[in-house]
């Protein structure tokens, strides 16, 4: 009598726990059909490095789909990796992919696997006073003046010293083993880096290029009335000096060349992945050769056609 009491408990618990995980189910599968890629709200975190480009791509998405809502909120870098871990965003935009850890750690958190793609690349500017005697640089003096060893005084400027992008980027990729100069300088945000330069000749400032290399934008042409753009010897051709437009990114003859990624953490086909399959494809990928940065997934270089006759 006991094995079969202890049969019916076991029968009863089995029946209950089927009966509740068919109650999530059904919540998870009002959620999906609320949340499309042309209907729905997302939480996206963005490096601030790359403000005006999305928002441009949020505003042609949000026109294009007027159900959705995308809320981006522009923070250093570091802060947009740790809201991988955070449930209520769902993608990030940065200039890596997760690390092998942080993979680990979303697929054990929220049963799905993180998805990151390149979707542009974008460059490093450096930017000077207009009345600044130094506009050409190497990378060796670039690195110089990184560390505080270069003969002149000049001191460079950042978006934040510390989890920005673009120090991370400098710290990884230019210095290498080298050390920051404790004279560094830290701006509140890319358009404070132009501010500051603007107004402090011996300075040297870096930020991404989608803040000033855009033509047809006028506020970065505004931006240009106040500081000029500094050239930096080629990588390929020596006592060539050039600046970052799309053919030097293409080709990373321009030296400080870094990735524009997303980051995706979506169980179901949402408005995440509406919004990142959109950055991929032709409209999304013209938004960002309208920025001045080198598209990752189509190839929009002009080729000479020869015709027969």
């Amino acid at each position: 009598m006991k094995t079969l009491k202890h049969k019916k408990y076991i029968i009863i618990f089995s029946l209950l726990v089927l009966l509740f995980n068919q109650c999530q189910s059904y919540d998870e599968q009002e959620d999906e059909l609320m949340d499309t890629p042309g209907r729905g709200k997302i939480n996206v975190s963005a490096d601030e490095s790359f403000k005006p480009v999305i928002d441009e791509q949020v505003k042609v998405y949000e026109s294009n789909h007027p159900g959705t809502t995308i809320l981006v909120n522009y923070k250093p870098e570091a802060e947009c990796l740790k809201d991988l871990l955070v449930d209520s965003v769902r993608m990030i935009i940065a200039t890596r992919k997760f690390s092998e850890a942080e993979n680990n750690f979303i697929v054990d958190s929220f049963k799905t696997a993180p998805l990151g793609v390149v979707v542009a690349r974008d460059a490093v500017a450096v930017i000077v006073n207009p009345l600044s005697e130094d506009s050409l640089f190497t990378m060796k003096e670039i690195r110089e003046i990184l560390t505080g060893r270069f003969a002149k005084k000049l001191i460079p400027v950042f978006d934040g010293v510390q989890a920005t992008s673009t120090v991370r980027f400098i710290v990884d990729s230019v210095l290498k083993s080298d050390s920051l100069t404790p004279n560094a300088m830290a701006a509140r945000s890319s358009e404070g880096v132009i501010d500051y330069v603007a107004k402090n000749p011996q300075t040297l400032g870096f930020i991404g290029v989608s803040w000033i290399g855009n033509k047809e934008d006028t506020a970065q042409m505004s931006f240009l009335k106040k500081v000029k753009l500094a050239h930096l010897e080629s990588m390929d051709l020596p006592d060539k000096y050039i600046i970052p437009v799309q053919a030097n990114i293409f080709t990373r003859r321009y030296p400080m060349v870094r990735d524009l990624v997303y980051i995706l953490k979506e169980r179901h086909r949402g408005l995440g992945t509406g919004f990142a399959d959109f950055m991929s494809e032709e409209k999304g990928q013209l938004i960002f050769k309208r920025a001045y940065l080198m598209p990752a997934q189509k190839d929009f270089r002009v080729r000479p056609v020869r015709v027969r006759e």
